[in-house]
């Protein structure tokens, strides 16, 4: 599963590379379905951040990678 999400990530990264951010994988708990990311640059800071996790991050692990349940920053 750590491959998937390493995968997906890969290519979400572009997008909120444009806006000045990234995204860096932190922890997979494989067990739980739990993916652990931190939002980095123009993101970690950004007050749309929480919605750029839900709607943007997890919505697109969920959908490519059915055993994602869910998706939290640190």
């Amino acid at each position: 599963m750590r491959d998937k999400v390493i995968a997906t990530l890969n290519e979400i990264r572009p997008a909120l590379q444009a806006d000045g951010g990234d995204v860096e994988l932190v922890d997979v708990d494989e067990k739980d379905g739990k993916v652990s990311v931190r939002l980095t640059g123009a993101c970690g800071t950004c007050p749309m951040a929480t919605m750029t996790l839900r709607f943007g991050v997890e919505k697109i692990l969920k959908e490519q990678i059915p055993e994602v349940k869910e998706v939290v920053t640190v």
